[in-house]
């Protein structure tokens, strides 16, 4: 059993690869086109374009993969019984539940392979792509992973720690400098909102620097600030559920919630993150009663197109339901897990229904 297991996981594995390969050269492509309209944006070059693609390609192969896995295991299967292979297995003794044993095997395999992608190698690579991608179509902003952003407006350099999902700023420092490059004032404020064409900064204090070197200092529940750094540019630099892991996430989620902050579109990264296992096991499910139901009636190719439009549909309908949690304000949880439910549903229904 355990050359079998092996065997079924080779060919599967193959046909995984390539389908996911497939799948996310569509997607970065896709990608390409959506960034080249904005080309000629503050320094945003091709070659930023392509950057940014490259590093998105992580994040791409863990959104696709569970299509992915689906496609790729009605694909290995179908080969196996075009070679007449399943039918030598069952007839050796090899039952269903065995098979579907070995497949899931493999899944479970496949599953941990992506979360690791997922918990490693996505947040780091997402998060560089959304800070290059944000430095060059901003180009008097920098951002740094230990400080905030940075940026400059005319003689004054502005600092600020964290832009929160409804845009308000926490932490901002503005340093206003004369002619001479000379520190002139220094505003420190707590958290800044934006109103009526300005900045509304709290918990404000001042410290005014004359020529001789003497200083001033004010303080200020509310102050007003007049720049030319708009809401849009602050979006730029949102922190996005793609950059954070799990642990991450929870962490976030926390901290939004102690500001008072919409964490829906997080908790849903969340549970989606832990969904990722049961989604893969569902789509194995899904594949072996499409290729075993198709073996002895006809029609495999027309099973096989509906078993491929199932993958797709799967990825459509978690994005979409995705949207709609968000929009409607349902709980996170029930966006997340709702597809795979449903699709476990079919996939058992299928599966009682192969001869």
């Amino acid at each position: 059993m355990r050359l079998l297991d092996l065997y079924l996981a080779r060919v599967l594995l193959n046909q995984v690869l390539l389908v996911l390969g497939v799948l996310a050269g569509v997607f970065m492509f896709v990608t390409l086109i959506d960034q080249v309209s904005y080309l000629g944006t503050g320094r945003y070059s091709l070659f930023d374009a392509i950057q940014y693609v490259l590093l998105s390609t992580p994040r791409i192969i863990y959104e696709v993969f569970p299509m992915a896995v689906l496609i790729g295991a009605i694909l290995g299967l179908s080969l196996l019984a075009h070679d007449s292979e399943l039918i030598v297995m069952r007839s050796s003794g090899v039952s269903i539940g065995q098979i579907t044993l070995a497949v899931l095997k493999l899944g479970l395999v496949l599953a941990l392979a992506a979360l690791l992608v997922g918990e490693f190698v996505t947040p780091w690579s997402e998060t560089l792509a959304q800070r290059t991608r944000a430095e060059a179509l901003e180009r008097n902003i920098e951002q740094k992973s230990n400080s905030g952003l940075w940026m400059r407006d005319g003689s004054t350099f502005v600092n600020v720690r964290e832009v929160l999902p409804d845009l308000t700023l926490r932490e901002i420092r503005i340093f206003q400098f004369d002619g001479m490059d000379q520190l002139r004032s220094l505003v420190l404020a707590g958290r800044g909102r934006y109103a009526d064409s300005f900045w509304d900064l709290d918990e404000v204090k001042q410290t005014l620097i004359d020529e001789q070197g003497f200083t001033q200092v004010s303080e200020a529940p509310k102050a007003r600030w007049n720049t030319s750094v708009s809401p849009q540019t602050m979006a730029v630099f949102l922190v996005q559920p793609d950059q954070l892991s799990l642990l991450q996430l929870r962490k976030y989620i926390a901290h939004l919630g102690a500001n008072v902050q919409d964490t829906r579109n997080f908790e849903l990264a969340y549970w989606s993150k832990l969904a990722l296992p049961l989604a893969t096991a569902v789509m194995l499910l899904l594949a072996v009663p499409f290729v075993f139901g198709s073996i002895r009636v006809g029609g495999m190719g027309r099973k096989l197109f509906i078993g491929i439009m199932i993958g797709i549909a799967f990825f459509a309908v978690s994005k979409a339901l995705g949207y709609i949690v968000l929009v409607y304000h349902m709980p996170p949880l029930a966006g997340a897990t709702l597809p795979t439910l449903a699709f476990a549903v079919v996939a058992g229904l299928l599966y009682r229904r192969i001869p």
